[in-house]
């Protein structure tokens, strides 16, 4: 009888222990899928620290809007300092100051509309037509890199067509990317599988994303996730 007791009372303590650690593991679940940025897995934080030897760049494509915002397309401003900036612009120059990385804006030959239903009729019209729009800028010595942080808004639940103009012109084989995005809800997308089928040599992370409502406030989460990845301290 006094075998059996002791017995109960063992898988009781073992019930209980496996109850505790289930719950705990829910818990952590739930943090990680409620919590407004995306971060990285453990392994990823390690593979971003190890490959960050030499200089980072800081990539961005970014169109303010001069008047209102829609939830397909991702795009807006707000004004950080006095200056207007683009969504994306902002989170770049966050990162960018935090890393000390130097910054590359991503520029078209033609000028994309500020109107808002403008530019999402364009953006539409490029997508539809699998368009490469002709860069102005160009990175001229981007072998001086490991690490590129690459930016740009969700437009059509896609990466902006001169972002794949940009993947067309630079091979990023042994180098880490690092993809960021601002979004009205739809995060990245189908981008950060994108990326890794046109840089197939490219160790690309899941990256940041960043809800285009919280932008404003998005500096403490930014740098905490920098902090994560080793890209900050």
């Amino acid at each position: 009888m006094k075998k059996g007791i002791i017995t109960m009372s063992v898988l009781a303590i073992i019930a209980c222990t496996i109850t505790a650690y289930c719950w705990a593991a829910g818990n952590e679940s739930v943090s990680e899928s409620t919590n407004v940025a995306q971060s990285l897995s453990g392994q990823q934080v390690k593979s971003t620290s190890q490959n960050a030897k030499g200089k980072a760049l800081v990539v961005y494509f970014s169109v303010p809007e001069t008047d209102g915002v829609d939830a397909s397309s991702g795009a807006s401003r707000l004004v950080s300092n006095g200056k207007v900036m683009g969504n994306t612009q902002y989170i770049a120059s966050v990162i960018s100051e935090a890393t000390g990385s130097d910054l590359f804006e991503i520029k078209t030959v033609h000028t994309y509309p500020g109107s808002h239903k403008a530019l999402i009729d364009a953006a539409k019209v490029e997508i539809d037509n699998n368009a490469r729009p002709k860069l102005a800028t160009h990175i001229k010595n981007l072998n001086d890199y490991d690490v590129v942080f690459i930016g740009f808004p969700n437009w059509w639940y896609d990466m902006p067509m001169p972002l794949y103009s940009f993947f067309d012109e630079y091979d990023f084989s042994d180098k880490t990317v690092i993809p960021f995005c601002t979004h009205g809800g739809s995060r990245f997308s189908d981008a950060i599988k994108t990326i890794r089928e046109l840089e197939p040599k490219a160790s690309v992370l899941d990256g940041y994303a960043v809800p285009r409502d919280h932008v404003s406030e998005a500096k403490p989460n930014v740098l905490n996730w920098l902090k994560r990845i080793g890209m900050a301290e």
